[in-house]
């Protein structure tokens, strides 16, 4: 599946280093199958969104995401597409970005005839061809119907979407300049949640990595600072990350404040099955499946490989 990360480090910017994807000579990479792209966005201290991303077509092409980049911003999301709807392209690659906002999508949503039809004159703001970024212009459509107010505009996209369209998997992110969302639903794939005080558990600074996410991120200046991460696999062992529930919309304030609702409470309306998918599409869902809850042992070096 594709893998998100999403962190917000509060009142301040905070410097951090992303590999979007390992080595690639690790043993591990040469397990993995090859992603479609991979994206990092972050915001100007002006607050003004900017975008690192490459569509990947072969192995090859990937030296983009296996170098390390240092970037500074108070949110950051990151993204390694697995395509199941386009073609590997930059149009394709998450993060996309509209405004002040940037947003990243793990799952898939069919029947796209029907959300262009509803998404009328907003179908102008996609220019690639995924249901992810229609996704993302269905939500900006309703944010601006809801009087700029980011949350309510999430909450109705993903409802009109879980009650008309066939889907396996509405995960997302969504970042302003000082805020961050995040939304599960409904429970089949994962997306967890950690609020990390200055220096974690270990008193240390921050080294995100595990063996099930592609990306892995470090930053020294959360040595001192707080933070709050979101991720499609909890990134180490620390027993504080939370696996968030379906239907649940996290939204984290610029001081930090995380709040939590569920939004999605029934069951979608067309729920598909990994069977039900296209060939391509069940295959980008099946990439490092791994345990729902995997216990720390899973952190171990034998473990990664």
């Amino acid at each position: 599946m594709c893998h998100m990360f999403a962190l917000s480090s509060g009142a301040e910017p905070v410097a951090a280093t992303f590999w979007l994807l390992d080595s690639p000579d690790s043993e591990r990479a040469a397990s993995l199958a090859q992603p479609d792209g991979a994206g990092l966005a972050i915001f100007t201290e002006a607050g003004r969104p900017h975008v690192i991303k490459q569509a990947i077509t072969s192995r090859a092409g990937s030296e983009f995401a296996h170098q390390p980049r240092t970037v500074r911003s108070r949110t950051f999301v990151a993204h390694v597409r697995h395509a199941s709807t386009g073609r590997a392209s930059l149009a394709n690659t998450h993060p996309f970005q509209y405004k002040d906002r940037v947003f990243a999508h793990n799952g898939v949503i069919e029947d796209l005839e029907r959300l262009d039809d509803h998404l009328g004159d907003a179908r102008a703001l996609v220019a690639g061809e995924t249901d992810s970024e229609r996704y993302f212009a269905l939500i900006n459509r309703e944010i601006d119907r809801h009087g700029g107010d980011v949350g309510s505009g999430i909450v109705a996209a993903a409802q009109w979407i879980a009650a008309n369209l066939p889907l396996y998997s509405i995960n997302m992110v969504l970042a302003t300049p000082t805020e961050l969302w995040a939304l599960r639903y409904p429970d089949t794939n994962r997306l967890y949640v950690l609020r990390r005080e200055a220096g974690g558990r270990h008193h240390r600074h921050l080294d995100h990595a595990s063996p099930y996410s592609e990306i892995r991120v470090r930053s020294v200046d959360l040595a001192e600072r707080p933070a709050v991460a979101v991720e499609s696999e909890r990134m180490d062992e620390d027993p504080a990350w939370r696996l968030m529930a379906s239907g649940e919309l996290l939204h984290v304030a610029a001081d930090l404040t995380a709040t939590s609702r569920v939004v999605l409470s029934i069951p979608p309306a067309h729920q598909l099955s990994l069977e039900q998918l296209r060939p391509e599409a069940a295959a980008s869902q099946m990439v490092n499946v791994v345990p729902v809850d995997p216990s720390a042992s899973l952190f171990d070096l034998s473990a990664s490989g």
